[in-house]
């Protein structure tokens, strides 16, 4: 995965992007990240990338040229056999981002530039000149793009195969089939009065399997139960569910069975 973030500030992602999995990704050569300083495109000695909003209003607005320009130094790097890169704005007027987009990302053979943003945002030039998409991390406000713009680089590069230790990682987190992950535990097997389900310590695998199932499915319930609306559902899930149900709300469920639905 190839990756370039444009930022006012550096060392927001510098430091990030030297820890953990986005360590290694870069370690082990599946990742590749170039992060580029704007004011290395600005054109006048105080290197000045913001200016007063047409108009009047509050806070400043990042200057369309340097970010031109810096897309277009990206661009002449590019071989002729390369794809047209990507161009991302994290925003919080953009489509939501997801684990599928994040599955899209990781898939990805180009290069995907995220522009961080800041104070009132990007002249709108520069989304429309470079046809760029804006992403957003949930419906509310942060300081700055770099933050949203680690996000969804580590969301991807989480499931490049090789990145992390144990590839059914990736394949159980939340989302991946639709619904939340289950509970997970640790050692001790007590910890002040709270024991480990005792499943968990049976060694017998299909009776752990089907837990989990179960508890993904009571999970989703309980915290995101939009996630099952309309969602078709297998004879053992449907079952599973069932009991999760009758356990805590003492009523039958009213969801799809695969083989049963119109």
């Amino acid at each position: 995965m190839k990756c370039d973030i444009i930022t006012l500030f550096p060392d927001m992602v510098v430091p990030v992007l030297g820890q953990s999995m986005l360590k290694r990704a870069q370690e082990k050569g599946l990742l590749e990240v170039k992060v580029h300083n704007l004011r290395d495109y600005t054109q006048d000695r105080h290197r000045v990338a913001d200016g007063t909003p047409y108009g009047g209003g509050a806070g400043m607005v990042i200057k369309a040229e340097p970010v031109l320009r810096a897309i277009d130094s990206l661009r002449e790097e590019l071989s002729p056999s390369e794809p047209a890169m990507r161009i991302l704005i994290p925003s919080p007027q953009g489509r939501p981002f997801t684990q599928q987009m994040a599955e899209e990302f990781q898939r990805d053979s180009g290069r995907i530039v995220f522009i961080c943003g800041h104070y009132e945002g990007f002249d709108e030039r520069v989304r429309v000149g470079l046809n760029a998409e804006e992403v957003s991390i949930g419906d509310y406000v942060v300081t700055n793009g770099e933050l949203p713009a680690l996000v969804m680089l580590d969301a991807a590069v989480r499931l490049i195969p090789g990145v992390l230790g144990d590839p059914d990682s990736a394949r159980q987190d939340s989302f991946v089939e639709g619904l939340l992950d289950c509970s997970h535990y640790t050692r001790p097997p007590e910890v002040r009065g709270m024991p480990v389900p005792d499943v968990l310590l049976s060694g017998n695998h299909e009776a752990v399997r089907r837990w989990r199932r179960k508890e993904a499915l009571r999970n989703t319930y309980v915290k995101r139960p939009e996630l099952l609306q309309d969602r078709l559902l297998s004879q053992e899930d449907r079952r599973l569910l069932d009991e999760v149900l009758q356990e805590t709300t003492k009523r039958p469920s009213v969801l799809c069975v695969e083989e049963e639905c119109p």
